[in-house]
């Protein structure tokens, strides 16, 4: 999804040589509660084995830690709101929406997303009940890092469109989230190693 904004570019995300077989990218990362490990660990894994096609590796910084002597050519700053955790059942139902976003400023996308653990949990939750309690976090963990590739999607191919049935679509549902093995379809790993949109019709903002 893409959250609109108003007001002036915060952060200028440089384009990447497309004749650079490898580049590196410095991902800083802001939980608003701090996660169990497994479920860290398991964002990270899935995001990488994700963007794999881009042919990038990633850093992972906390923007707590951040001094402002930092120099990153790429980049991108994720948020991640509520409780990252896998337990803690909620009797709300869960409902249509994003669960997650990516700002935009007067038409271009920044590199800043916003990841709703909550919803996430939430959205899975009845599937995430019928998972071993020392498989849930890892399970948890790995659909917050599709979600977090997902938005990924949007900065790093530059497009507010979205694919049509791998991780760059706009709709997901618990068994996407859930599945032991999820990617891009071809073209979105096209747009992602090529920096240019793919040649889709743009589907609704909701992820879920």
């Amino acid at each position: 999804m893409l959250k609109w904004l108003a007001g002036g570019l915060w952060l200028v995300l440089p384009l990447w040589c497309t004749g650079e077989p490898h580049f590196s990218i410095a991902l800083y990362t802001q939980f608003q509660h701090q996660p169990p490990a497994a479920v860290v660990h398991a964002i990270q894994d899935e995001v990488e084995t994700i963007m794999a096609p881009m042919g990038a590796s990633f850093e992972w910084r906390s923007l707590e830690l951040v001094t402002g002597s930092e120099v990153s050519t790429q980049l991108a700053v994720v948020k991640f709101v509520g409780r990252c955790q896998s337990n803690g059942y909620d009797p709300q139902s869960p409902t249509g929406g994003a669960l997650g976003w990516t700002h935009v400023s007067d038409g271009v996308i920044l590199p800043f997303s916003d990841i709703d653990c909550d919803g996430i949990r939430r959205f899975l939750q009845v599937g995430l009940m019928g998972i071993a309690g020392q498989n849930r976090d890892e399970a948890y963990g790995r659909a917050v890092g599709r979600v977090l590739a997902h938005e990924l999607y949007h900065i790093f191919a530059n497009t507010a469109h979205h694919g049509s049935n791998g991780v760059g679509k706009g709709i997901y549902s618990v068994t996407d989230l859930l599945t032991r093995n999820f990617q891009f379809d071809e073209r979105e790993s096209d747009a992602l190693r090529s920096n240019k949109p793919p040649m889709l019709d743009e589907v609704g903002d909701a992820t879920r």
